[in-house]
């Protein structure tokens, strides 16, 4: 992207009102310039259930993680791609057109379903796979302690995937749960059973012991 495409596009994520369309504006401008340097982004935790909710839940700033990468990505390289932004602070998080982002480390995931990818104004958005994301909430929900906005944001998940809203393997939400990394296979269940009766949903799990 030139300079007057990019110019064009802050602008635009500048003066957008919805939130969750201005956190994907600014996802997707970001992937794009990264992707010029051979850098892969991917948008994880409430920013991807930002997404796969489509506002249902929104997150107080864009979250994304390196999915793979050509060469290296240094400090020096964040700041001067993140730089053609005018963002402000570094070298892991900005503020730029009026919202927030962080580039964390490398992407971890234990899902064996895909990456999914989200058509956006400026290029394709990645997105971490939503069967990780609703088994890390609900740990998040209940481990170390009660955490009851983590669990808000699992329902609001729950009911998008029950809905049919967002695609979602429910065999392997089980099975992240049942891995040692997560171990809350029961509370999953208890949650997803509980939203299921709530929108009065049969539970995928109805059968399951």
């Amino acid at each position: 992207m030139n300079n007057e495409q990019i110019q064009t596009a802050l602008t635009d994520i500048t003066g957008e009102t919805d939130v969750t369309v201005k956190h994907l504006k600014l996802a997707s401008l970001c992937s794009a310039l990264f992707a010029e340097h051979g850098v892969e982004l991917v948008v994880v935790g409430g920013s991807a259930i930002e997404f796969y909710t489509e506002g249902a839940y929104t997150s107080g700033d864009v979250d994304l993680c390196v999915l793979k990468s050509r060469d290296p990505l240094t400090v020096r390289l964040r700041q001067e791609i993140m730089g053609r932004l005018a963002a402000k602070g570094g070298p892991r998080s900005w503020q730029v057109a009026g919202a927030y982002l962080d580039i964390l480390g490398a992407f971890e995931n234990l899902a064996r379903t895909r990456v999914r990818t989200i058509s956006a104004p400026f290029g394709d958005v990645k997105v971490a796979p939503v069967e990780e994301l609703l088994v890390e909430r609900v740990l998040v929900s209940k481990y170390p302690q009660d955490y009851p906005p983590a669990q808000d944001c699992a329902k609001k998940i729950l009911a998008a995937a029950l809905e049919g809203e967002v695609e979602i393997d429910w065999n392997e939400v089980k099975r992240l749960a049942s891995t040692s990394a997560y171990a809350n296979w029961s509370d999953v269940k208890a949650l997803t059973d509980e939203q299921a009766k709530t929108i009065e949903i049969r539970s995928p799990y109805d059968s399951v012991e």
